[in-house]
């Protein structure tokens, strides 16, 4: 039987970013995978290119009344673009969300409860509104269905020690002199003088709690009066921080922590809700089980009246268990979910969806993901191509590379190197190109053999935070140690949340965002830019402040961003290129100038590996040879750090701790977005740091750093409720013997 053609996605002479007139045709209704080093030009073809290119014309289908409200897509630089079906992409930007957000209202599990709670539970208490926390006939009324109150800091409220003249009251709205201070003095209760340390219970009553709506004249106004406590809970700690505007928040933390709601203990809903039970259990008791276990009970209801609907919540649920994500519970707020876990919550979102034929393009969705759990993620992208749609993924890990239909190798390095194709075809034709990619799908790093001597030892006793049980653990000093175990096992809260703790001088370097502001870029952040602008000053005799974005040579327009930025409420604001210095950022007087044959504006958009070889002055050189053995060569100098994956930013961190010495450094996975060619230079990196007299430990999946280790930690044996112990600690060679643990046997298949 002949396998049906859909036809292909178009591509001709494509130029967006670094790609060089990249033409090509995309099988429809298959998986295409997307590979090449980093900065090769992948996401600038499947995302920059063919997504953007999607979003446009449906945004163009809506009435221009609702246009003017949506984020506006410019024309990708390409000469032809056909066939392109509706695209989602499902990207690791983190879900964010307010409070009331959680994993079950992304997944839409939420609502598949209540429906099955208003049909079963008893005792009955009618439609599914009322087991919900965001309607006001469900939610907890002490708390608003929060699950959490405001508590007050006294000691941020009042200093006992001086009286009310004095200013004993802390809080800026009750300094002295102010509205509120003006009706404790005129209300005739209290002593203004005398400290609060001396006042009788009914005088501290009176000024803490006091609240009988009596009338105190301040001037010529009757104000109503409310005790210094009674007022603040009224006020400020009645409203959602998350509201907050920066400086009223900054006075909310001062005075008031969040703790538990003692009415609902946490579960948001009445007391009507809660006494409304399935099978013994009622709805927040659900919400609160590890999926993993939910999964189960949800598939012993019988129930053939709602049996629909059980059947799609357990397989929403299963969906959840093998994509990784069984540790997490329903009630998990979505705002605190890793880029990764917010990636994989969204495709099972959409694996539940009904529409069919369309683009779903996947920004490397095994991020954070055991080798274990690839496989089953792999299955999951199959379900989606089986149901009709085209999946697109730019990913690195040969695991998900293995089950494309079509792969597109892009390269044949970074950057202004980059930006051609230099393979597509079928996967067996990949192992046999000769690209770099190719190349390393054949081969792997070899399990060390010859391990470096700890010089001493990092001890953490009885760690119990999170999912550990009681764990003791002895840390090597003076080697590589890789840290491993299927997500949710229990890694980062060992290793970032215990071990800091014991040792106070550990260097976290994880892939938070470094902060700044639009203006942040690569060149700002390294501190490189105050001698590229002495650089240029004194081959120019002039004022060095004329090459700063942010002085005297900044193009005014767009205040030498090179952009123009249009807020749109609540949507992301619109980006578009400033047509006065067409992006270039500063004056044409100041672009007149030159160090080298170079204006600044071709610094900006120099790659770090360009630069390393541009630039002869001492201080710059070093910083950006670091950046360059951090595997970062491919980064431009202007290059915003908005834009940088959660991997580039960890490797930014890093590469300005090179040079130091006898540190314990932590990395979390730093391999993310990693080709597998730059991984061995990462290895290459550590083992450096190591010989350096460093202390290097890696919270790792990726076997090939587990095997050039010096000592590997394994936790598991799964995860969640299911994890928190240690499986196996000792040399990369034993654990590739150790058939109880998931890693080991990974590892031993590479043997």
């Amino acid at each position: 039987m002949t396998t049906p053609d859909y036809g292909s996605i178009i591509i001709r002479g494509a130029r967006e970013n670094n790609l060089k007139n990249v033409s090509l045709d995309i099988p429809k209704r298959k998986i295409s995978v997307f590979t090449g080093v980093s900065g090769s030009g992948k996401s600038s073809l499947v995302f920059g290119t063919i997504a953007a290119e999607s979003q446009r014309l449906i945004n163009e289908t809506y009435p221009s009344f609702v246009q003017q409200f949506m984020p506006r897509y410019g024309q990708p630089d390409a000469d032809q673009l056909e066939n392109i079906s509706a695209a989602i992409i499902v990207d690791q930007q983190r879900l964010g969300g307010n409070s009331r957000s959680t994993v079950a209202t992304v997944t839409d599990a939420a609502q598949m409860l209540r429906v099955l709670f208003s049909r079963l539970a008893e005792p009955k208490l009618g439609p599914p509104s009322l087991y919900s926390y965001n309607d006001p006939r469900g939610m907890c009324p002490d708390c608003e269905g929060i699950g959490q109150v405001a508590a007050m800091d006294m000691a941020a409220v009042i200093d006992e020690s001086k009286s009310l003249n004095e200013g004993a009251l802390l809080p800026k709205d009750f300094a002295v002199d102010t509205w509120y201070w003006e009706i404790y003095k005129n209300s005739g209760l209290f002593d203004m003088d005398k400290p609060i340390a001396k006042y009788s219970a009914e005088e501290r009553e009176n000024l803490l709690h006091l609240d009988d709506g009596r009338k105190i004249k301040v001037g010529k106004i009757g104000l109503t009066y409310e005790g210094v406590v009674a007022k603040l809970k009224k006020g400020l700690g009645s409203k959602d921080p998350e509201s907050l505007q920066p400086h009223v928040l900054r006075e909310y933390e001062k005075i008031f922590t969040r703790a538990t709601c003692p009415a609902c203990h946490g579960t948001r809903l009445n007391q009507q809700a809660l006494n409304s039970k399935v099978n013994g259990k009622n709805i927040a008791e659900l919400s609160a089980m590890q999926v993993s276990e939910l999964a189960v009970f949800v598939r012993g209801i019988e129930a053939p009246q709602v049996g629909p609907m059980l059947e799609a919540l357990a397989l929403r649920l299963e969906n959840l268990v093998t994509i990784g994500l069984g540790y997490l519970s329903l009630d998990r707020e979505s705002s605190t979910l890793s880029g990764g876990e917010s990636q994989r919550v969204k495709m099972v979102r959409h694996l539940g969806s009904s529409l069919t034929d369309l683009t779903y393009v996947f920004d490397e969705p095994s991020v954070g993901l055991h080798p274990h759990d690839v496989g089953r993620l792999a299955g999951l992208m199959q379900q989606l191509r089986d149901k009709g749609n085209t999946v697109l993924v730019v990913e690195h890990k040969p695991d998900m590379i293995a089950i494309a239909d079509h792969v597109v190798d892009m390269g044949p390095y970074a950057g202004s190197k980059g930006g051609e194709i230099v393979y597509q075809g079928d996967y067996a034709g990949l192992l046999t190109s000769g690209t770099l990619t190719g190349n390393h799908m054949k081969k792997h790093q070899p399990i060390k053999d010859k391990v470096r001597k700890p010089t001493g030892e990092l001890k953490i006793a009885g760690a119990k935070l999170n999912n550990l049980r009681d764990v003791s653990v002895s840390i090597p000093m003076g080697v590589l140690t890789a840290v491993s175990g299927v997500a949710g096992s229990g890694k980062s809260s060992l290793i970032q949340g215990c071990l800091p703790q014991a040792y106070p001088d550990t260097i976290i370097i994880d892939q938070n965002l470094a902060r700044g502001s639009r203006r942040s870029n690569t060149a700002t952040y390294t501190g490189i830019l105050d001698a590229v602008r002495k650089a240029f000053a004194k081959e120019n005799g002039v004022d060095a402040a004329l090459f700063s974005a942010n002085s005297k040579g900044a193009c005014p327009d767009c205040n030498g961003l090179g952009v123009i930025y249009t807020d749109l409420a609540h949507l992301d604001p619109m980006i578009t290129t400033c047509e006065t210095c067409e992006g270039k950022r500063f004056l044409p007087e100041v672009l007149a100038h030159h160090l080298r044959g170079k204006s600044i504006a071709d610094v900006y958009e120099m790659s770090i590996s360009d630069a390393v070889a541009f630039f002869t002055e001492p201080a710059i050189a070093k910083i950006l040879k670091g950046l360059d053995d951090v595997g970062l060569g491919y980064l431009t100098l202007g290059q915003p750090l908005s834009t940088l994956s959660g991997g580039e930013r960890q490797r930014l961190k890093l590469a300005a701790e090179l040079g130091k010495k006898g540190n314990i450094y932590v990395l979390d996975e730093p391999t993310t977005g990693l080709h597998m060619n730059d991984v061995d230079t990462l290895i290459g990196l550590f083992d450096r740091l190591v010989d350096a007299g460093s202390s290097v430990i890696v919270i790792e999946h990726n076997l090939d750093v587990i095997s050039r280790a010096d000592w590997v930690i394994d936790l598991g044996p799964g995860a969640g409720q299911d994890g928190g112990t240690i499986q196996f600690e000792g040399v990369p060679g034993d654990l590739a013997r150790a058939e109880h643990s998931l890693t080991g046997q990974h590892l031993a298949g590479r043997r």
